[in-house]
């Protein structure tokens, strides 16, 4: 790729970055130093009488896949700004939840540690403390009375990929490789459908009677292939690769239009697209070796992540601030939200969509994800570089 390429690549995530935080990051509460949270609504619910203003959530997972965000800006870009913000909105969200790092859903403590780690690694910071106690967790709650696996919370018996996939993948970069292989075997023997798309997940219900949910989501495939791409790397085993090669082509035939990544609308779902490009680009990035197929997979992942990368830019809009908005599906152009109609609210335990999508924060994180992508997968960045500090 030339060198204008990279320079586009890198300048579009440049303003991602740069429109979210000017957009979003704020200081705890609005004032308390040294501190940053994500607001999750751009424009924010500012009138004292709409309902929204209370029932907003902050989005534990959201602010997770923020950090994430921020992080990719730092190790791209050398963008000390972005490594600051990382690091001052891990502190806001200890704050914000009570000083602790943990809660009731192993996912959301999946992401938190694996946003955590990464700031470790590549920022040279240290939270070793938080780094056990959410690794600690993944690893208690496997559940081999119920059949493996890890339940989506702490209160149910509901297993499912967004907590297996990531949890694999933070045990594989926290020092427990086998129980990452293990979860990754899990995700492949218990929730692969005939489709070869990876289900969300399945209720075991009294006396072990076990009920897939077969509904698909984009993110389910991004961490079952971020969990096969640790798996493979612990073991080389042939067997990760295949499951690679199978999931990948499953997603292309179905959850891509012309190679670009299929929208799931605001939300939680805002934050879909943008995961499964994360970990299509690590096929691409951190598949090792030189095994037969190896080259094709990475050739594979790439294309679908720089052909989205290309149609979310392409279908940007521009605010009045001259900086990019993105919409939830990349292959159709993106509006300028107001602050009128519904904002996004906690209903359970997913966030549903503004009325708007645009306006969502996870909306844009994902679009940030995938110009991220486009970086690490055009500049050849490894994630697999560093190493956390222990002390």
């Amino acid at each position: 790729m030339s060198i204008e390429s990279k320079s586009t690549v890198q300048d579009r995530a440049a303003a991602a970055q740069v429109a979210i935080a000017s957009r979003s990051l704020r200081p705890l509460l609005g004032w308390v130093p040294g501190t940053l949270i994500g607001a999750v609504a751009w424009p924010p619910v500012t009138h004292p009488r709409r309902r929204d203003r209370w029932t907003a959530s902050w989005n534990y997972w959201w602010q997770a896949h923020l950090v994430d965000l921020l992080v990719d800006g730092a190790i791209h870009r050398d963008d000390d700004r972005c490594a600051a913000d990382a690091v001052a909105l891990l502190r806001g969200i200890r704050l914000h939840n009570g000083l602790l790092w943990t809660n009731d859903y192993y996912d959301d403590m999946a992401w938190m540690g694996l946003a955590i780690e990464r700031v470790d690694r590549h920022l040279h910071r240290s939270h070793p403390c938080a780094r056990r106690a959410l690794s600690s967790k993944m690893v208690d709650a496997w559940s081999p009375a119920l059949g493996g696996g890890i339940p989506w919370r702490t209160t149910d018996t509901f297993f499912n990929a967004p907590a297996n996939g990531p949890a694999a993948i933070l045990l594989a970069r926290t020092g427990h490789g086998e129980r990452a292989v293990a979860m990754a075997d899990w995700i492949h023997r218990e929730l692969l459908l005939p489709s070869g798309l990876i289900a969300d997940g399945l209720w075991v219900r009294p006396g072990g009677v076990r009920e897939l949910d077969g509904t698909t989501f984009t993110y389910c495939q991004g961490v079952a292939l971020g969990a096969e791409v640790e798996a493979y790397r612990l073991t080389a085993d042939r067997i990760h690769l295949d499951r690679i090669d199978a999931l990948l082509r499953a997603v292309q035939d179905r959850m891509t239009t012309d190679g670009v990544v299929s929208g799931a609308g605001g939300g939680d779902g805002g934050l879909f697209n943008g995961i499964l490009a994360r970990y299509l680009a690590l096929v691409a990035t951190d598949l090792p070796g030189d095994a037969a197929g190896v080259d094709e997979l990475r050739a594979r992942s790439s294309e679908i992540v720089l052909r989205s990368a290309e149609s979310v830019w392409e279908h940007r809009a521009v605010a009045p601030d001259g900086l990019p908005v993105f919409g939830p599906d990349w292959r159709k152009p993106a509006r300028i939200p107001d602050d009128s109609g519904r904002g996004a609210r906690k209903i359970g335990g997913a966030v549903s969509s503004s009325q708007t999508p645009e306006r969502d924060l996870s909306v844009q994180i994902s679009a940030g994800f995938v110009l991220e992508a486009a970086v690490s997968v055009t500049i050849r960045s490894s994630e697999h570089t560093g190493s956390a500090n222990s002390d």
